[in-house]
């Protein structure tokens, strides 16, 4: 989706021509004057930066593609790579095609949840007021908006009993853990698994998941998130604060690294033989070790070490949709954000203080 804007096309993609600001608390505009008048307000991405480089704009509303979907959103969430994507850091993220001097996507955010408002001729999937959720981060983004478009592809349907604030929640980081967990992690039932990084976004999921398949859990974070990975179904926690995992002398089987803080041979001394470490996320240092090395420890021993890249598709959202509609799987949810205060909300994320995932309230 593009926004037209006054001067012509930015580096960015975002058009400048018919597209105002509108304030931070303003009040929002009636449902049927938006339908009427082909508007939408939305959180525009122009340059990186800091929280506030995101400004929320009255803009035009797209028409789907042929094969796309119009969704009338309804809740986002904001994950830790929105922030990376917000500041453009590490420059890594500008490589991956978000664009190297200003972003090349206009509009902000990945995760969704909402009905459908319109199809292209070419959708199958989906019809007029299904309920659906996703990731858009492979498919220009843009769900920190009152619409946003979208392929069929990526996107799946709510389950029943399964609320949109659950499962704006779920898809980025959902996915991301089942994908490093059941694929790169082979993990198998009564395994031992240890989740670093326990009580965020993918942390979070990946506790619960591992417990769904069968594991004994151990999950990782600092000291005021205890009690809260123990309450998700954590069988062991530990403060990292006060103990190393990897000095610990404990072996585990697979290892799902959501938070990366030492090197790779370090975390090494904790693998079980012939376990497995798979790296999601977490410092730049400790990744690019993994990344160089990883290959390198996997064929000199009997460990196997792998960097996550996740993939979204519609069989993993059906998959994390399963495991909430069994109750297997339930979002922890932090905060809640209006689309007013999106800045405010990708600020609190990225301070860390967040325990599960941080949404946006849209409509």
């Amino acid at each position: 989706m593009t926004v037209s804007a006054a001067s012509g096309e930015s580096e960015s993609g975002v058009n400048t021509a018919d597209v105002t600001s509108s304030p931070v608390g303003a009040e929002r505009p009636g449902e049927e004057s938006g339908r009427r008048d082909g508007r939408m307000r939305a959180v525009v991405h122009t340059r990186y930066g800091s929280p506030d480089a995101l400004e929320l704009r009255d803009v035009e509303r797209s028409t789907p593609a042929a094969d796309e979907i119009l969704i009338r959103v309804r809740t986002a969430s904001v994950n830790a790579a929105d922030w990376h994507v917000m500041r453009g850091k590490p420059f890594l993220v500008r490589l991956m095609g978000y664009g190297i001097r200003t972003p090349k996507h206009g509009l902000f955010g990945a995760d969704v949840a909402g009905e459908v408002e319109a199809v292209g001729s070419d959708v199958t999937a989906f019809q007029p007021g299904d309920a659906v959720f996703g990731d858009l981060s492979a498919s220009g983004r843009g769900s920190f908006a009152e619409y946003v478009c979208a392929g069929e592809n990526a996107l799946a349907s709510i389950p029943a009993g399964v609320t949109f604030e659950e499962a704006a929640a779920t898809p980025l980081a959902a996915v991301t853990a089942l994908q490093g967990l059941r694929d790169l992690g082979e993990i198998r039932e009564g395994e031992r698994v240890l989740v670093n990084g326990a009580s965020g976004g993918v942390g979070t999921f990946a506790v619960q998941i591992a417990k769904a398949y069968g594991a004994e859990v151990t999950g990782v974070c600092r000291t005021e998130k205890v009690d809260a990975v123990r309450s998700i179904g954590a069988d062991e926690v530990i403060d990292y604060t006060e103990v190393n995992y990897a000095n610990t002398g404990e072996r585990y089987d697979l290892i799902l690294d959501a938070g990366a803080h030492q090197s790779m041979l370090a975390t090494r001394r904790a693998l079980a033989p012939g376990g497995r470490y798979v790296l999601v996320g977490g410092a730049l240092g400790p990744m690019l070790g993994t990344l160089a090395l990883g290959p390198l420890l996997s064929r000199l021993g009997n460990e196997r070490v792998a960097v996550l890249m996740a993939e979204p598709n519609r069989a993993d959202l059906e998959a994390v949709g399963d495991l909430l509609e069994s109750g297997d799987v339930v979002p922890v949810i932090d905060r809640r954000y209006p689309l007013e205060e999106v800045p405010d909300a990708v600020a609190y994320l990225e301070s860390g203080g967040a325990t599960g995932k941080v949404v946006i309230t849209v409509g």
